[in-house]
């Protein structure tokens, strides 16, 4: 029996738990063995296929730790989707998952070759805004990936001056490697600071919330092993997140959020879709329009400051938003817009006609998002004035209430952004999945795709996209068919 006062131990952990645990940390192992065998090297071959692999000297080895591997690390995150046993054992089982990751070559992806020219050629004094890495005569450039080789950066001058930063503190390129790895844990260590004030913002257990949004196997392989710079802004967004919910209505809080959420958006530019909602959640009680006027100014000002100073300091001004024209350059069945693209140019083929959908489409989609945010947005507002109006009649209505309202509107937005942006990659879907894990009820509708992403990839970057284009194209297409008609289906109800 428990003396008065005494802690309260934790309850034990189950097999079940445990035994996830130790699949997870095989599967990590097995694809740090498939990086070293067949990853993402800076001599790998470049355009290969599966086909190809297996037929190298440790190509099945390869494939055959990528596949084990990935089935049993997001095996061992689908079964405690519900919530780990405790939140400090969410993240102890989050970080010996990232530790053989951690020490692994790049995975699933070249883009940080990319992002160490892009800091080499800023380093330089090259503007990586109006010059490709390629013209700027990057020692590293046999490690990029050519469609990449002659666009500019699509990323913010934050980034570019951590870049800049890793190159200068590495040296040479696996020195440089290392340092943007760094980077990219940092951001993730931002992340999961703040995944707990959040979660208790939003009123869901916090060990839920850390499990989902840090041991998921697109963490391990595309943020850790990986690098990418999602890790940073991610961090960013959830830092200015936390900022607005636990000092809501504080022109000092409003503005440092503000000034955080400038800095996401000038790592990675989709960040600024959740700046609308976090208009609402720095919001205490007051839902009017004066209000919601006087906070967004305190807000704005803070991001434009970010804005403004992150740009005069790196000497590039806003160069980069032309660079985010580049980032549809690749074609992929995996978002939606160009899938349909594709099978509407498939359909003229068969007519003899060249429709060329594909820009057509994603134009469509890039107004229809906006459509979209905005909804959410008016949705999220209407409901917070009826919260409002509950609370006037004294009936009660905790402010968890609110910013769950307000942090889940901003998780729809980010959903919303990736599915119906021109490109997918498999880490894009990092981006919703920590603002869901704080506020979704249910879990299967969004980790059931975050899951499937993860077999997306192959160690050296191949993207298994670009080998299964009309059949992908297909399938999405139909999958996107039936989610509409579903969808309008409950709408009649």
């Amino acid at each position: 029996m428990t003396a008065p006062g005494a802690p309260v131990p934790p309850p034990p952990v189950s097999l079940a738990a445990l035994g996830a645990r130790y699949a997870g940390l095989v599967g990590a192992v097995l694809l740090a063995v498939a990086g070293y065998l067949g990853g993402a090297l800076p001599d790998a071959p470049l355009g290969v296929t599966p086909a190809s692999i297996w037929r190298t000297p440790d190509g099945p080895a390869t494939l055959i730790c990528w596949l084990a591997g990935t089935v049993l690390l997001v095996g061992a995150w689908w079964s405690l989707r519900e919530g780990a046993p405790s939140t400090r054992w969410a993240y102890v089982t989050a970080g010996l998952w990232a530790l053989p990751l951690l020490v692994a070559p790049p995975l699933g992806s070249r883009d940080v070759y990319s992002y160490a020219c892009q800091g080499w050629t800023y380093a330089h004094g090259v503007d990586p805004y109006t010059v490709g890495v390629a013209a700027a005569g990057c020692p590293w450039l046999d490690t990029v990936a050519p469609i990449w080789r002659d666009t500019p950066a699509p990323y913010g001058p934050v980034f570019v001056l951590l870049a800049a930063l890793a190159v200068g503190l590495g040296g040479g390129l696996t020195g440089t490697i290392v340092a943007l790895r760094v980077i990219a844990v940092a951001g993730l260590l931002l992340a999961a600071l703040c995944l707990p004030g959040l979660a208790r913002a939003a009123g869901v257990p916090s060990r839920r919330a850390v499990w989902l949004a840090l041991a998921g196997s697109l963490v391990g392989v595309h943020l850790v092993a990986g690098a990418h710079n999602d890790a940073v802004m991610l961090g960013l967004l959830l830092c200015g997140l936390l900022v607005v919910v636990r000092r809501p209505g504080r022109p000092a809080a409003l503005l440092l959020a503000g000034a955080l959420l400038g800095l996401a958006v000038t790592v990675k530019a989709s960040a600024v879709v959740v700046v609308p909602f976090a208009v609402l959640a720095g919001m205490p009680d007051r839902y009017t329009v004066r209000a919601l006027l006087r906070h967004c100014g305190w807000l704005a000002g803070g991001l434009l400051a970010a804005l403004l100073v992150t740009s005069a300091v790196s000497g590039l001004g806003f160069g980069w938003v032309g660079g985010l024209t580049h980032s549809g350059d690749s074609e992929q069945w995996t978002s939606p817009p160009t899938a349909v693209g594709f099978v509407v140019d498939y359909a003229g083929a068969l007519v003899g006609r060249d429709p060329q959908a594909v820009p057509v489409v994603r134009a469509v989609a890039l107004l229809l998002l906006v459509g979209v945010l905005v909804v959410l947005w008016w949705r999220a507002w209407r409901v917070l004035r009826g919260l409002n109006e509950v609370a006037a009649a004294k009936v009660g209505c905790p402010r968890v209430a609110r910013s769950r309202v307000a942090l889940h509107g901003a998780a729809l937005a980010l959903v919303a952004t990736v599915v119906l942006s021109p490109v997918f990659h498999p880490w894009y879907a990092t981006w919703p999945l920590a603002l869901l894990a704080l506020t979704a009820a249910r879990t299967t509708w969004f980790v059931l795709p975050t899951a499937a992403a993860a077999f997306l990839a192959l160690p050296d970057g191949t993207n298994l996209a670009r080998v299964t284009k009309a059949p992908g194209a297909l399938a999405m297409t139909a999958l996107l068919l039936t989610v509409l008609v579903r969808t309008a289906r409950r709408g009649s109800r």
